[in-house]
């Protein structure tokens, strides 16, 4: 298997309130290659998707199980700290959940979490050991 991650489905319980928490509230474009109940976002590499959870349950034949944490955050990486203290007060005018306030951390960086509407966890964070190339991915 290529050390490579395409695409990033997330189960969402009011598909159309989750597709404008994405593309009206934070701004992000959906791809035309997108259908219906199924939103599909260019992250430049990777591609966010936005599907009902009760299909996507019945794709993967399991029953939903809600948790308080699964073990997984996606994160986005700002290129400064104030970035990251606008897009967590965008998320939570957006009606997102703030579940740590942006803080100086451990590693060196300055982070914080959000889950969106359906729950899921998302990290802004600032790591000023990392740097970006001229396609605003992080060069390892």
């Amino acid at each position: 298997m290529r050390q490579k991650l395409n695409l990033i489905t997330l189960g969402t319980d009011n598909f159309d309130k989750s597709l404008n928490f994405y593309e009206k509230g934070l701004g992000w474009k959906k791809s035309d290659k997108s259908l219906t109940g199924l939103a599909l976002f260019d992250l430049g590499g990777i591609i966010l998707a936005l599907h009902p959870r009760h299909e996507l349950a019945e794709d993967v034949t399991l029953a939903y199980q809600p948790t308080t944490f699964s073990g997984l955050t996606i994160s986005y990486n700002a290129k400064t700290e104030q970035e990251v203290d606008t897009i967590l007060e965008q998320v939570a005018k957006l009606g997102g959940t703030i579940v740590r306030p942006a803080q100086k951390v451990y590693w060196g960086g300055y982070s914080g979490y959000f889950k969106d509407l359906d729950g899921y966890l998302f990290e802004v964070a600032y790591n000023p050991f990392w740097e970006f190339d001229e396609n605003d991915n992080i060069k390892l």
